[in-house]
């Protein structure tokens, strides 16, 4: 090093010897930039992938096209009384559907906990993912055959599909802690959700297109449906074996590999989120206002038809709509959320969510172009709100604790959706107007923006024992 006496010899331009320094015209070297990751690259795309993989299940199967179908099949075998026998109970033909449906949610509440318990404890996520998809996707494609009043065979593939679905996502949503850093999950999270909203559309197009030419192709509607199903089916498990081959697993937490059986270790966990109230605390912001995003998407057929007047291609052209604005919400609100926090961001969308319901009750019948503009609205903030949501739950779960908490979450996505739907009904029933039904889903906005604005989310990043992320 370089004395004090040295320099001042270079610097001094007067002492015997000086001579200026070499110039030279050739530009500095720029600094090494860290090579990518190409590994963890490679992987978040199989992560994406796998969101516009599952995606079409939820929207062409289960939001416009087995609904309809299941039931129309089961009125079609109905009696004369148009009741179905069943277990020896008289079921309605009309209600078959809501209740196949509430039958799989009841199921996921017992197994979706447990799915999570297994993956913490052996960390052989891919293969489970893998199984999950693949009996999900091949009972849906199965839903090809329940045709010709076989409302019995529709029903028991399209439970063990739905518990699949579940138990796959709970899967899928533990992989995010380890595919992103606190501070890129909000980005992450909302690319896998445009991904499934891009996905989604595209299926849904070419399904619509397939509907309403089915004559022109010399098909009946109901044989165009079954098509449309089973295509679901072979999407998702197509895409899946793209997903699978790009994700790894993690070595299991030693907390976990010690745990003992999934019973147990999901018995302790029970126990051990008492110490986590401000985790829990989340999970009830999100059970009520998620509670109201499903409800006013289950239920906006049935607002637009019975009080709006609206026709099924209004329907189909909106759900459609919906799916392609939601994509450049989901990545808007994701941009937003790098600025502003993820919280921030979130409860936002729930004023703009409120502001959705209000406008829904001025809007005026037949008027499609009222309709199409609040479906373009709900699809900005539909997206975002459950990415973000997503994102920030991950902060929230203790370290090798990943799948079994998303577990918890996903019942709080999937097993509460009763009681927006429970209040929608009771106002109707009190009151005689789907207006102030609709307008009742107020509650659980306000409710959650209230409990999610309280919540410290900063402490409560740090009580889980993980680094909290620059902007919450």
């Amino acid at each position: 090093m370089a004395s004090r006496d040295d320099a001042g010899a270079v610097l001094d331009r007067s002492r015997p010897g000086w001579k200026s320094a070499a110039v030279t015209s050739t530009a500095p070297a720029a600094p090494s930039v860290p090579p990518v990751d190409r590994a963890l690259k490679r992987e978040r795309f199989g992560w994406y992938s796998y969101d516009w993989a599952m995606s079409v299940f939820n929207t062409s199967v289960t939001t416009v096209f087995l609904g309809p179908y299941l039931t129309a099949i089961a009125e079609d075998a109905a009696g004369p009384d148009e009741r179905l026998s069943f277990l020896g109970l008289s079921i309605a033909a009309g209600s078959w559907f809501s209740y196949v449906l509430s039958a799989s949610v009841v199921l996921q509440l017992l197994v979706l906990p447990l799915t999570g318990a297994i993956a913490d404890r052996t960390g052989r996520k891919r293969e489970m993912l893998a199984g999950f998809a693949a009996i999900g996707a091949l009972a849906t494609t199965g839903l090809f055959f329940a045709g010709d009043g076989r409302w019995l065979l529709g029903a028991a593939l399209f439970v063990v599909a739905n518990i699949s679905f579940g138990a796959a996502t709970v899967v899928y949503y533990s992989w995010l802690p380890d595919l992103a850093g606190p501070d890129e999950r909000d980005m992450v999270s909302s690319r896998g959700w445009a991904f499934g909203y891009v996905g989604g559309a595209l299926l849904l197009a070419i399904h619509l297109g397939l509907v309403l030419s089915a004559e022109s192709l010399g098909l009946t509607t109901g044989e165009a449906v079954r098509i449309c199903l089973a295509t679901a089916g072979l999407w998702w498990g197509a895409f899946t074996v793209f997903t699978v081959s790009r994700l790894r697993n993690r070595p299991v937490a030693a907390s976990a590999a010690r745990s003992g059986s999934s019973f147990r270790q999901l018995a302790r966990t029970f126990r051990e989120m008492r110490a986590f109230p401000l985790t829990l605390w989340f999970l009830g912001a999100y059970l009520l206002f998620n509670d109201g995003v499903q409800t006013v998407i289950s239920l906006s057929a049935v607002y637009a038809t019975e009080e709006l007047g609206l026709e099924q291609s209004v329907l189909t052209g909106a759900i459609l709509m919906v799916q392609v604005v939601a994509i450049a919400g989901a990545l808007g609100l994701g941009r937003l959320a790098g600025r502003y926090g993820a919280k921030r961001v979130v409860l936002g969308a729930l004023v703009a969510w409120i502001g959705v319901i209000g406008a829904a009750f001025f809007l005026q019948e037949g008027a499609a172009a009222q309709f199409y503009a609040l479906a373009a609205v709900i699809g900005l903030v539909q997206g975002g709100t459950q990415a973000l949501s997503r994102s920030l739950f991950s902060q929230l779960i203790p370290a090798g604790k990943e799948a079994e908490y998303y577990g918890f979450y996903e019942i709080s996505d999937r097993g509460t959706s009763w009681l927006g739907p429970l209040a929608f009904g009771l106002t109707y029933q009190l009151t005689g107007s789907y207006r102030l039904a609709i307008f009742s889903l107020v509650f659980f906005f306000v409710a959650g923006f209230i409990a999610l604005a309280a919540l410290p989310m900063r402490r409560a990043v740090v009580a889980a024992g993980n680094t909290a992320p620059e902007k919450l």
